[in-house]
């Protein structure tokens, strides 16, 4: 058996596990340690863990430099921000024009060079946080293949869950959310199209925040679907998530998110009405068929009662009048309507049809493409002359259908016909104004969110949020007999993320804290799948692990 060096380095002589970054940032006023201190002590986590969980697919060359820059700017009286020298990772889709690659984890985008930063990241370069890297993620944002291991990626090898190794670390921001759960960075930068902000932070017991399509610029980032893409943040606290997001909003609110967590804690929540949407969703988790995830309702249902003593009213059933139309009877599953019969009703109608268009638009933007890839036919024809890296079904472990979703994509051509035209209107009704925005609007008054499971009903709460563009938290809660962590989610409509760092930061102090990881079955090497099997013509799936998440 390997042995591992599971210890959190020191920070002249400071245990910083726990921090949250109003701690590191008190801590470096101070005089305590240094941004050079602390990105050094963040390197060391990394080099001690990450070739146990790949979590990080590339370190910055140039972490170091910078933090002593911001530590020159800070000693001659200059300091930029509450993020000022907090260490952060990057998902791998997201570009930095600096030494590191930007490959959504695939060889293929080796060698290429971006002509500029993400707007995301140069954002928080200007807010003076220290970029520490680029973290792993599921191949090409989980695009790629409909049955595959979640989390693997050519350039970064398989992210691991820290909690249980053996079980898989969420959607395809995994990189992300495993690197703040485990002490690699103070925050981290994900992008989810359907889950992969929401699932990971469930997973690895971090907040997750999804904020509304459009308030944070997806421009330098890998794309997926200009309909759905969006980029989120994860931290150990809501306020730290919500300081990560209000580095990188589109638009600066009249007051910063940050500002909305409460300091009055659980108390805030006096007075609330909060809405528990039944039907298909908490319905689905009280399932006793769905076996893996039951356990989870009886825990949530238990904090949905103590949010009640704490003085809210949560309205039952607040239902979303769409709901047996938009949601999947079986779970997570962005082509159900298709394989009804009706993909002009189908998410991934529209999300195949942007990636052939919008994958086109960024590869002509490289600033350098050695290999000459620019489109999504130069993709599959690179991954096909490699089949031991699966670009043919059945030659690698990670990928037993190869590319089949790359190859559907493909076929569409990228042509916004009619069929997406109905596909795209159909999703945005249903999720919208027939959907969350008519449960909020219940009969005995607005509502101030609805509370949904993560993961416990098969993810499909989540999905009807990101099909809407519509803002989410995640907020850990405990753990499952596996030693997973899952969470409660708050979903509110456009623009009011305000609200859910108000009334998640409360629910977070109700909670009292979130689940340590514990590295059940530390020298796993399993593959971890999701989705359907090829061989599966089932009708029903029970539970999480057979969904993709992207």
């Amino acid at each position: 058996m390997v042995t591992h060096d599971l210890s959190m380095p020191d920070c002249r002589g400071i245990d910083i596990q726990g921090f949250s970054i109003a701690e590191l940032r008190d801590q470096m006023s101070k005089g305590t340690f240094s941004a050079q201190d602390l990105t050094s002590c963040y390197l060391e986590r990394i080099r001690r863990l990450n070739g146990l969980l790949k979590a990080v697919i590339e370190v910055n060359p140039d972490a170091i430099n910078i933090a002593k820059e911001l530590d020159d700017e800070e000693r001659n009286g200059t300091t930029r921000g509450p993020l000022h020298g907090i260490p952060f990772l990057v998902k791998d889709n997201m570009a930095t024009a600096d030494k590191m690659q930007t490959t959504a984890g695939s060889s293929v985008l080796i060698g290429a060079t971006v002509p500029e930063d993400a707007v995301v990241v140069a954002k928080l370069r200007a807010a003076g946080a220290v970029l520490l890297g680029h973290a792993n993620l599921s191949e090409w944002a989980a695009m790629r293949s409909s049955y595959y291991s979640e989390g693997y990626s050519s350039r970064g090898g398989q992210c691991r869950n820290p909690h249980n190794l053996a079980e898989h670390a969420g959607g395809s921001s995994c990189g992300s959310a495993v690197a703040v759960a485990i002490s690699m960075c103070a925050f981290s930068l994900g992008t989810e199209t359907d889950g992969s902000v929401m699932f990971p932070a469930d997973r690895n017991g971090v907040v997750g925040i999804k904020p509304t399509l459009g308030s944070t610029s997806c421009q330098g980032v890998i794309p997926e679907s200009r309909n759905f893409d969006v980029v989120g943040t994860f931290g150990k606290t809501v306020a730290d998530a919500a300081v990560a997001l209000d580095a990188i909003l589109t638009e600066r609110p009249p007051s910063p998110l940050e500002s909305f967590v409460s300091r009055s804690s659980k108390s805030a929540l006096k007075g609330t009405r909060f809405g528990l949407p039944w039907k298909r969703i908490w319905e689905a988790a009280q399932s006793e068929g769905r076996k893996k995830s039951h356990p989870q309702y009886k825990v949530l249902m238990d904090l949905v009662a103590r949010i009640r003593e704490a003085g809210a009213e949560v309205v039952e059933a607040a239902d979303l009048p769409s709901a047996e139309t938009i949601i999947p009877p079986c779970g997570w599953d962005w082509d159900y309507p298709s394989k009804q019969g009706h993909p002009d009703q189908s998410e991934f109608t529209v999300v195949k049809t942007d990636f052939y268009t919008d994958l086109k638009s960024y590869l002509a933007g490289l600033a350098a493409n050695p290999k000459n890839i620019r489109d999504l036919a130069d993709v599959i024809a690179y991954n096909k002359s490699r089949p031991e890296e699966g670009g043919i079904p059945g030659r690698h472990g990670a990928w037993p259908t190869g590319q089949d979703q790359f190859e559907k994509s493909l076929a569409s051509g990228g042509v916004e016909d009619e069929t997406y035209h109905a596909a795209l209107a159909f999703v945005r009704q249903k999720s919208r104004e027939e959907g969350i925005d008519a449960a909020l609007s219940h009969d005995s008054g607005q509502l101030d969110g609805l509370l949904v499971p993560i993961a416990a009903d098969g993810g499909v709460a989540t999905q009807v949020a990101a099909k809407a563009g519509y803002p989410m938290i995640a907020i850990p809660v405990s753990s499952s007999d596996n030693g997973v962590p899952f969470s409660l989610g708050i979903i509110q409509t456009a623009g009011r993320e305000d609200l859910l760092v108000k009334f998640g930061s409360a629910i977070e102090d109700l909670v009292g804290g979130r689940p340590k990881p514990g590295f059940r079955n530390i020298d796993a090497d399993n593959w971890m799948y999701v989705g359907p099997k090829p061989e599966d013509t089932r009708k029903e799936r029970n539970s999480l692990s057979g969904c993709a998440i992207c």
